[in-house]
């Protein structure tokens, strides 16, 4: 019996190195006929037994893989750096790895626009002009005749050329502010100062009385909305709030909430408009246009200075092709090109509030950009502040 467990184990070891050099099915079949030995019979049985479900586990488990594979891509810029500069020229190195079948393209883009499309597997582009400022990401779309394609994304960061100019301030006028109000969006229309507030449970629209601070005309938003920034197109207006990824629209004449709409932005910060589409901020260093009908994306718009990324974006206002922006939490204002996201100035509002407000006052921080294009005055206030002031922009 011995012998025969041995030789039985042997073929098991044998048919097991065999299936996995080969990776075949077989299909085995023993036929064994004991006569005269009721006893070996007896105890060979079982040993058959496990043999021929071993044979069958091993068969099937050693099935022949050839799904056919994904094309693999590599993106390489050349040079390489940390960061990049707008208007710098690199050269792209694309390289495509293929475990079978035959490739039918390779397209690569920047920023979605297609910069070549070619049936080699390895290729190089030369003198790509980066022109966008922020995360700027290249893709590669390989694909196989048999239609399989697989894709690859490289990001870099590119920093604006232009050292912005560096700006303070002139105070033209002051104006009494309500210390109860947390400036979330600002904007001058037509004579008046219409106001967004935040704070949940607080958050309100209003209609303001320049030269008194007195609100003509008030709405509440419901407790559970932070409200956000705020901007008047068409004769509507429009008001973020703050993590609720909803925005609303008024009538302008009587506040009357008529429709309200949603964002993708995790989060809603400044609002303003160039004529046609509306511009918000989320707090990071992108603006995104929206189309004011159904709130579509229209582009976005990437914002840095020639040291890297702009974050913290909060409230906008729009003049001419320029993007102001109050920067969170600091006493500074930039001044955006809107087309380019290139930061032209930075305005240093440092010390502004610190002799209108008393000791006790509980102000927060620089909030609030109003433009009145008629006369030429520009207007900023802050959360909490007493006052709004007239301001002139000058060089240091």
């Amino acid at each position: 019996m011995n012998g025969i467990f041995f030789f039985m184990n042997g073929i098991l070891t044998n048919l097991k190195n065999t299936f996995r050099r080969q990776k075949q099915r077989f299909t085995i079949c023993f036929i064994f006929e004991i006569k005269n030995y009721s006893v070996m019979k007896r105890n060979l049985f079982p040993i058959v037994l496990i043999f021929c479900l071993l044979v069958s586990f091993f068969s099937c488990s050693n099935k022949s893989n050839k799904r056919p594979r994904k094309p693999v891509s590599s993106i390489s810029i050349k040079p390489a750096k940390q960061l990049y500069t707008s208007g710098d020229k690199v050269t792209l190195e694309i390289k495509t790895k293929l475990r079978d079948g035959e490739l039918k393209s390779v397209k690569v883009y920047y920023e979605g626009d297609l910069l070549k499309e070619s049936t080699d597997l390895d290729f190089e582009i030369a003198d790509v002009e980066l022109a966008k400022v922020g995360n700027t990401s290249f893709k590669v779309d390989a694909e196989k005749t048999d239609g399989l394609k697989n894709s690859r994304t490289k990001t870099i960061n590119v920093i604006s050329d232009i050292a912005p100019k560096q700006l303070t301030y002139q105070v033209i006028e002051k104006y009494p502010h309500l210390k109860t109000s947390y400036t979330q969006g600002l904007e001058y229309y037509n004579g008046y100062l219409y106001e967004g507030t935040g704070e949940t449970g607080h958050s309100k629209l209003m209609k303001i009385d320049i030269k008194t601070g007195k609100p003509l005309q008030s709405f509440d938003m419901d407790d559970k909305y932070f409200g956000e920034g705020i901007t008047i197109l068409n004769g509507k207006i429009y008001q973020l709030t703050y993590r609720a990824k909803k925005g609303f629209i008024y009538d302008l004449e009587t506040f009357a909430v008529i429709d309200s709409f949603t964002y993708k932005s995790e989060q809603g910060w400044g609002l303003t408009n160039d004529g046609t589409n509306l511009i918000m901020s989320d707090g990071t260093n992108v603006l995104t246009l929206l189309n004011p009908d159904d709130f579509s994306i229209v582009k976005t718009v990437q914002v840095a200075n020639n040291r890297g990324n702009m974050n913290v974006l909060n409230e906008l206002e729009y003049i001419e092709g320029i993007i102001y922006a109050n920067i969170y939490t600091t006493n500074h204002i930039v001044k955006i090109d809107a087309k380019t996201g290139k930061v032209l100035e930075e305005i240093n509002l440092e010390g502004l509030i610190d002799m209108y407000h008393q000791p006790g006052d509980r102000i927060d921080v620089l909030n609030g950009i109003a433009y009145d294009a008629e006369n030429d005055r520009m207007f900023v206030t802050g959360k909490l502040w007493p006052m709004l002031f007239e301001v002139k922009f000058i060089e240091q």
